[in-house]
């Protein structure tokens, strides 16, 4: 009978117990349902990375390969194949970073190199391929320059090879207008000034029609434009027929085939298309910069 009294007592108190938790839970574990569900913010890709995709979309559209080669590149790729003469200027340690040799060589004997511009790829892609070769090359490219606002020593490059028979700067002035077109709309066209580079002959460098006035500017005090100076053209790269000793190099016969190239920074495109004016701001990391240009794919 004291067993049946005490179990009773239990049962009652058990279930007390029992009520007083689930009243506390529905108090403490309450959840309103008006507050934000997500207080985590969203990402967002680096606008270089879109900006570098969006270019090589244009051309992949156009039939192009996108191709891709080392960072840390032979001396013999970044410059001999590309007709640098040996004491080419750009050749100097004042330029290029040289990587010392696993031999302890001093660097600038080494032979290997941090590539300064994405040209290396291009031979890689004429040693690979048989003509005719249509390649888009995207990447990161390092020279030896100070941080500042127009400057970066980490710094990214698109260029484009084409080579195959019978093409001539005609096609390559088409293919410029095409892409300055479907990144900066329609109407805008360019102009090619006469230029040196070794590695192609005839050379030029590229303007582009300002994306703002749309040349309106020039000549006319009423509406000066900030963005070309009212100068109605704004320099985007450089270009030109691929010179006959580079096709040589890379084992093409320039007798029979003739190709073109061109190639400019994405950091300056990416600051012509979105005014930005700093580019100390691309490096840093800092999500107040990435997060406005949103998660493209």
């Amino acid at each position: 009978m004291a067993r049946g009294a005490v179990n009773k007592a239990l049962a009652a108190r058990l279930a007390a117990l029992e009520e007083e938790r689930d009243a506390r839970v529905l108090v403490e574990e309450a959840v309103d349902v008006t507050l934000p569900y997500d207080r985590v913010p969203a990402g967002a890709r680096h606008p270089l990375t879109t900006l570098m995709e969006r270019v090589a979309d244009v051309f992949v559209a156009m039939g192009y390969e996108v191709a891709e080669g080392p960072e840390v590149e032979a001396e013999w790729f970044n410059f001999d194949a590309l007709n640098f003469v040996p004491d080419h200027p750009a050749r100097q340690m004042q330029d290029t970073f040289f990587v010392q040799g696993a031999d302890g060589a001093r660097n600038d004997e080494s032979g290997v190199v941090l590539r300064t511009h994405t040209s290396p790829v291009q031979a890689r892609a004429l040693l690979d391929r048989e003509p005719p070769v249509y390649v888009v090359c995207p990447g990161r490219v390092y020279r030896t320059d100070e941080l500042d606002a127009t400057h970066t020593p980490v710094f990214h490059q698109i260029e484009l090879l084409a080579v195959d028979e019978g093409l001539t700067m005609a096609d390559l002035k088409g293919t410029l207008d095409h892409m300055v077109q479907a990144l900066f709309g329609e109407g805008m066209k360019t102009r090619l000034r006469p230029n040196y580079f070794p590695f192609t002959e005839p050379s030029a460098e590229m303007d582009m029609v300002c994306y703002v006035c749309r040349g309106e500017s020039v000549g006319n005090p009423d509406r000066p434009c900030r963005t070309c100076g009212s100068e109605g053209w704004i320099e985007l790269g450089g270009c030109g027929m691929v010179n006959p000793k580079v096709l040589t190099a890379c084992g093409v016969d320039p007798a029979k085939y003739s190709g073109f190239a061109f190639g400019f920074g994405i950091e300056r495109m990416l600051m012509f298309r979105h005014n930005v004016e700093d580019m100390r701001d691309m490096v840093e990391g800092d999500v107040r910069f990435t997060r406005p240009f949103g998660m493209e794919i």
